[in-house]
């Protein structure tokens, strides 16, 4: 990664753009541009139709120049050099030492824009990326701009150091609604590269970042809390508060319904009582008996006859 170092010793995480990145941004922005220049240059031949044709070439020159020149460099001045096309593919247009373009950055390059890329079709522009180091084209080297992906992994971003305990929650009322969000690019960059920086640039530094963000809010930084502690303390307050509105609009979870109470077993009935039988009596023993003949006959020694029991059914005779 190519590393940008500000004028005072910061050294800044920014990622330059590579060609194909920055060539499908600009696709995407002359095609916008294009399209523009095309509704425009209708609506002027409508309503120029009576006009001879030097007020007419003097009309498309103006169209030429205000359309495919003063559009990009206004949207690039106003958006801070985030056009549509760069806005698309993450990239933005900032000076060398890592801070926003202004006007004249944005009217440098879009007059430089002219030669390189429309005149040539984007070759000039193509191999000038080619060959330097950081991808500029001769309207960035000319400007002294460069542009930068801003959509770095997250895994790569330096984690803002934690304000001291005794500052968390002070500054809970501040109103940090006017701070840019440039200015709290460059306290991000200089508290995750601030053990870094020489101790004497490192406290010039944070003293100059704190005076604009007091100047921001509208309340000054207390004087017996030090410029980098101020700072860090500010930023932990815009991250709780990032957090919470970040909470608050994601939809409440639907609480989920309590179990319905297992039903309790119903009481088993006792099992009756068998009733207890008196085992059965054991019969009367049978006595075999010698009957006696028929006729008066005497009875077979050698036959038994049995004889049922006493009160039984008797045969009849």
């Amino acid at each position: 990664m190519s590393e940008l170092v500000t004028g005072d010793a910061v050294v800044l995480g920014l990622r330059p753009a590579k060609l194909p990145s920055r060539a499908l941004a600009l696709v995407i922005d002359l095609v916008a541009v294009g399209t523009v220049f095309v509704l425009v240059s209708i609506g002027l031949a409508i309503a120029t139709v009576t006009l001879d044709e030097a007020a007419l070439a003097a009309v498309a020159v103006a169209t030429f120049l205000l359309v495919l020149v003063g559009v990009p460099v206004a949207v690039e001045t106003f958006t801070h050099g985030r056009s549509l096309g760069k806005l698309a593919c993450g990239l933005r247009v900032v000076r060398d030492d890592g801070g926003p373009i202004r006007f004249r950055h944005a009217l440098v390059r879009g007059t430089m824009g002219v030669v390189e890329i429309l005149a040539t079709l984007g070759a000039v522009a193509a191999i000038a990326s080619l060959v330097s180091a950081r991808g500029r084209r001769l309207g960035d080297v000319f400007a002294g701009t460069l542009v930068v992906r801003e959509r770095v992994p997250a895994g790569r971003a330096a984690a803002v150091p934690p304000p001291p305990p005794w500052l968390v929650g002070r500054f809970a009322g501040l109103d940090l609604s006017a701070v840019p969000d440039d200015l709290w690019l460059a306290v991000r960059q200089y508290l995750t590269r601030m053990h870094q920086l020489d101790a004497a640039v490192g406290r010039a530094m944070s003293e100059r970042l704190a005076g604009e963000l007091a100047a921001r809010t509208g309340v000054p930084a207390p004087a017996e809390v030090p410029a980098a502690a101020f700072l860090a303390a500010v930023v932990n307050e815009r991250q709780t508060r990032e957090a919470r509105r970040a909470f608050a609009a994601a939809p409440a979870a639907a609480p989920l319904p309590h179990p319905a109470p297992l039903p309790h077993p119903a009481p088993q009935p006792h099992p009756a009582s068998v009733p207890h039988y008196a085992p059965p009596a054991h019969p009367a023993p049978v006595t075999p008996v010698r009957p006696g003949g028929r006729d008066g006959a005497a009875a077979d020694p050698g036959a038994d006859v049995v004889r049922p029991p006493a009160g039984g059914f008797a045969p009849p005779a």
